[in-house]
Order: C-alpha cells, then sequence, then structure tokens
C-alpha cells in the first residue's frame, strides 16, 4: 500500500513537533517499513528488527526531515540503510557468540532459500562497495526508487545518480560473481 498523502501531511505535521502527528505516522507507516526491511532481510525476525529500528529512527530524526524529497522517498532511504545497518549488527553479533568461527562464504542451500541466500549475498556484496554507490544500487534496484526520486533525495544531478548507479552494479556484479566461484 502507498503512502499518501495524508502521511505526508503526518510528516510534516510531525517535522514541526506535533506529536500526535508523529504517533500517527508511526501507526500509519509501519506496514511500509516493514515490507521494505523485508525486502533486505529473509528472516521475519530479523525484518521485525530493523522495521523497529527504522521507526525509533524516524521518530528520532523527524525534525530534520525538510520536505526537500517526498516523505516516502525519504523512509525508503531511512529503511534501506538501518536494514543494511541490522545485517552488519546480526552479523557480527553471530560471529561473536560463534566464538569468531567464520561465515560460511556462500548461503547453505540446504538450510536457505534461494532468494533468502540472493539477499544475503546481496547484502554481503553492497557492504563490500563504496558507502555512496552502495546506497544509489539499493535505492534504485532494491527499493525501486526512480532517477530524480535519488538525485533529490541525495541533493546530486542525475547524471550523478547515473553514473555511481553504473559503477555499484558493475561492482556488485563482479563482487556476486566472485562469491559463485
Amino acid at each position: 500500500m502507498p503512502l499518501g498523502d495524508d502521511v505526508d501531511t503526518l510528516a510534516r505535521s510531525a517535522a514541526h513537533g506535533d506529536r500526535v502527528a508523529l504517533d500517527a505516522l508511526l501507526v500509519a507507516v509501519r506496514p511500509e517499513v516493514l515490507r521494505l526491511c523485508a525486502r533486505f532481510l529473509p528472516n521475519r525476525e530479523d525484518a521485525e528488527e530493523a522495521c523497529q529500528d527504522t521507526l525509533l529512527a524516524v521518530a528520532r530524526g523527524i525534525t530534520r526531515f525538510e520536505a526537500r524529497s517526498s516523505f516516502h522517498t525519504w523512509l525508503h532511504r531511512l529503511s534501506a540503510n538501518r536494514a543494511r545497518s541490522t545485517y552488519r549488527a546480526l552479523r557480527r553479533r553471530w560471529l561473536l557468540e560463534a566464538g569468531n568461527v567464520p561465515l560460511p562464504d556462500r548461503a547453505d542451500p540446504r538450510r536457505t532459500s534461494v532468494v533468502a541466500g540472493t539477499r544475503l549475498d546481496l547484502l554481503d556484496a553492497l557492504d563490500a562497495v563504496r558507502p555512496d554507490l552502495a546506497e544509489v544500487v539499493t535505492l534504485r534496484d532494491v527499493l525501486g526508487l526512480s532517477y530524480q526520486e535519488i538525485a533529490t533525495l541525495l541533493e546530486v544531478p542525475e547524471g550523478t545518480v547515473k553514473s555511481r548507479l553504473h559503477l555499484a552494479r558493475r561492482e556488485v556484479r563482479q563482487r556476486l560473481g566472485d562469491a559463485a566461484s
């Protein structure tokens, strides 16, 4: 369900300090945030954790929302960043709890669905490229934002978005290819 004008109105009010609007906004966007986080994290509980982290970030950072882009676009960026951050935290936690046993190079197909394994490989590949490139490919290829939406959100020309996307796709493709070897 796409976010509508009501959510944009709530976001503007919340950005100006309206606590009631913020509470209503968080309730309204939660299903969308969970759906976005689930695009990254194959495990429901992990997606829920990223969703909660995103909602907390919305609550803490709403006063910095300046409406240069739509709230929907801002929320996509925040959700993507929080989902990737949750994945990195889960990896670190797993490494600590496993007593420094390294993660397998590839997802075990006997224990992981093909879709989940592909998402984990993509998250690993995104972590290996420059952050500005990872963000652009995430916003375009995972979350489906337009070039113009990304350009507005990142405050760069559309040509810069296309250039970064080209470089990002090449690096991610190369890293995914290396992982398959």
